[in-house]
């Protein structure tokens, strides 16, 4: 039989009758198939452990952090199983390091090397459903290690990769992936399929509902993958390739908060010296999501960068030390940055989208401080106090939400 991995976030195993139901959603798909299942920690499990751990010390090791936090996923994972077996359904649970789950030794934000995954083919072969811990593995140095934010889902689709599965199934607390957030925008639909690029630039750019690393696995992949509400039995979105030519129509609306701008005025234009600020900034751990200056023929001109804002005392720090090397005369910040991003094929590059986008901006008065384009996405920046409406006018305009 073929292969489904199935992954059950933090809110599909909250409480014990909550796991009872994901073990019946098991029991039902392991009639037709082999399933391997992945789990997330208990409800909000994680935040109170890592909220626990700095209860202790401000600042607690990295390592014992991991060690802490993926105490969760083995707490699931070994209850789903005894669930299973109430159900007379043969099941194993596993650790991500008992399953091969090989990592870098990076802790709490470790990437995947490899998935040896010889215990879990081992386990499908003897009849038995794996249980396996998601957002943890193991490094080469054998410390264990977490995957960071968001992790289980990045090992649902890896597993997924590497057994060759037919598809993995995420289980969450929506319907599927909407064309912007149901919960700040009433009336906005779900998108029954939606191809891999974009749901990875959707996920990318701030759309909660499957981790960007994840997406990126099922991209390059092409693993088919279904998000599906725990609570009901509506159909969710697949995620899949594209197909058929199609005319270039955004398909969704993201948006990210807490953004940071920092203009620098009047820099003197000199050679490499873009480079060396962006090369300092970059090194000190800073990430820039957008950059742009002004005329560069003139003798000074504004460079500005938009960074998270929570990076913003780094960015601070940094350019601070650079102010009397690089002739710098002052700078100007603002802390209320959020981007809009609409993500469909082809549409940075159709001028009926180019000109829509705009229209809906200006019928939203929103001032817009820079925009970028690409082949999947019109990315706009602006202050927070546009964002609403600046959002509401492009839902409509381009038909993505109910009138």
């Amino acid at each position: 039989m073929s292969i489904v991995v199935m992954k059950f976030g933090g809110t599909s195993v909250a409480t014990p009758d909550l796991i009872k139901a994901a073990a019946r959603k098991v029991a039902r798909l392991q009639k037709n198939h082999d399933v391997v299942v992945v789990v997330s920690a208990m409800g909000h499990t994680t935040d109170q452990l890592f909220k626990m751990g700095h209860q202790i010390t401000p600042n607690p090791k990295a390592r014992e952090l991991d060690m802490l936090l993926t105490a969760g996923e083995r707490i699931s994972v070994a209850l789903l199983s005894i669930a299973l077996d109430q159900m007379k359904l043969q099941s194993i649970s596993f650790t991500g390091s008992q399953v091969g789950i090989i990592t870098d030794t990076k802790h709490t934000d470790a990437r995947i090397i490899e998935i040896r995954g010889d215990r879990v083919r081992n386990a499908l072969n003897d009849g038995k459903i794996p249980v396996i811990c998601g957002f943890q593995g193991v490094s080469g140095e054998k410390e264990i290690t977490t995957l960071g934010r968001g992790g289980s889902d990045t090992t649902a689709l890896a597993l997924t990769a590497v057994l060759n599965a037919e598809k993995c199934i995420i289980y969450t607390d929506v319907d599927g992936v909407y064309t912007e957030d149901p919960n700040r925008f009433p009336g906005v639909q779900k998108i029954d399929k939606i191809s891999y690029d974009e749901m990875l630039e959707l996920s990318s750019r701030g759309a909660q509902v499957l981790h960007p690393r994840a997406s990126g696995i099922a991209a390059r992949h092409r693993v088919p993958v279904e998000i599906r509400n725990s609570f009901n039995n509506r159909k969710g979105t697949l995620i899949t390739k594209l197909e058929g030519l199609e005319h270039p129509q955004p398909k969704a609306i993201t948006h990210g908060d807490d953004l940071y701008l920092i203009t620098l005025i009047q820099v003197l234009r000199r050679p490499r010296y873009l480079s060396q600020i962006v090369n300092e900034l970059t090194d000190g751990g800073v990430h820039l999501k957008f950059f742009f200056h002004g005329v560069s023929e003139a003798k000074r001109f504004d460079l500005s960068f938009i960074t998270p804002l929570v990076e913003k005392d780094i960015v601070k720090q940094i350019l601070k030390k650079m102010i009397t090397r690089l002739e710098i005369n002052r700078i100007r910040e603002a802390i209320d940055i959020v981007s809009i991003s609409v993500i469909g094929h082809g549409i940075g590059s159709d001028s009926k989208v180019l000109n829509d986008t705009f229209n809906a901006l200006a019928k939203a008065k929103a001032h817009v401080e820079a925009i970028t384009t690409s082949e999947l996405s019109l990315n706009i920046f602006l202050r927070k106090k546009y964002r609403d409406q600046a959002i509401k006018s492009l839902l409509n305009k381009f038909n993505l939400c109910k009138k």
